[in-house]
């Protein structure tokens, strides 16, 4: 399996100097199974090169599988601009939303009603193909996918990949953990969700400090997010969705405070935080 992150910014692009290192783009993540397919998780500004990319290697041409954790912007904002749409020839698999009103509101393509977007969908060349299941796992190549719900205001989703290799991915993004309200998905049982995952890549947008402003916004703080990788016994957790506020030195930081965390803690997981363009080799 190869993982390469194409945006890692939450809430709103943040293109400039101080944000160089890390990057800009909204959330994006493209993942190779071992057979070859491509899995394209979330659609924010991120996509828009992802995009050109599978089109100068002529992956557009297979199916391309987009698995979306919800339909808030930042999510999805990339989408209009993502070039396979424009390619005749591309077949785009959208699989299940985690609520009944996202799945409407996703297939009506209101991104492409005339309103928000000057391209309406009916003009779009690329075959979409609206994937209906209800099953808890559903196999797509030659990985497993499991989807659980998450704790983020609307509804959102998260993923787990096994591929038949025996790599595992686990992507929980948007999720908070703590939430001030009533709990969709508690920390322990997310903890078995990802348990020995290969990769855990989780929303860790918010530090101790931004709370109690930013309690219930749908985001988990990063001891949260550390408490769980290490609870999972995850091998290799990514710090991800970062807050727009912070720059390239907060997240450099954020990275040092994280592996210090956990070694206290005598666990086995190692941390990293997520950067534009890095790819992974699982």
């Amino acid at each position: 399996m190869k993982v390469r992150f194409y945006g890692v910014r939450g809430s709103v692009p943040t293109p400039g100097s101080r944000t160089v290192r890390y990057g800009g783009n909204t959330v994006c993540v493209d993942v190779r199974l071992a057979d070859g397919t491509v899995l394209i998780l979330d659609g924010g500004t991120g996509i828009r090169e992802l995009g050109a990319e599978l089109v100068k290697q002529e992956l557009h041409r297979a199916p391309l599988h987009v698995l979306l954790t919800h339909l808030h912007w930042d999510h999805i904002l990339g989408l209009p601009f993502f070039a396979p749409v424009y390619r005749k020839e591309s077949v785009i698999r959208i699989h299940p939303l985690g609520t009944d009103l996202q799945q409407i509101a996703l297939r009506d393509r209101k991104l492409f009603d005339g309103v928000h977007f000057p391209i309406r969908a009916a003009d779009l060349p690329a075959h979409f193909d609206f994937i209906e299941s209800s099953m808890e796992d559903q196999r797509i190549g030659s990985a497993v996918i499991r989807r659980i719900a998450l704790n983020h205001p609307g509804g959102a989703q998260g993923y787990r990949i096994d591929d038949a290799d025996g790599k595992s991915l686990c992507y929980l993004t948007d999720n908070e953990l703590s939430p001030p309200g009533p709990v969709t998905t508690s920390l322990d049982a997310l903890a078995r969700f990802s348990e020995e995952a290969d990769l855990v890549i989780h929303d860790a947008q918010y530090l101790d400090e931004d709370m109690p402003t930013k309690h219930g916004w749908g985001h988990s703080t990063i001891d949260d997010v550390l408490r769980l990788g290490s609870k999972a016994s995850a091998k290799h957790l990514v710090l991800f969705h970062h807050d727009p506020e912070r720059d390239d030195d907060a997240l450099d930081h954020i990275g040092h405070r994280a592996n210090e965390w956990l070694r206290e803690k005598g666990s086995s997981t190692r941390a990293s935080v997520a950067r534009e363009g890095w790819s992974l080799d699982l």
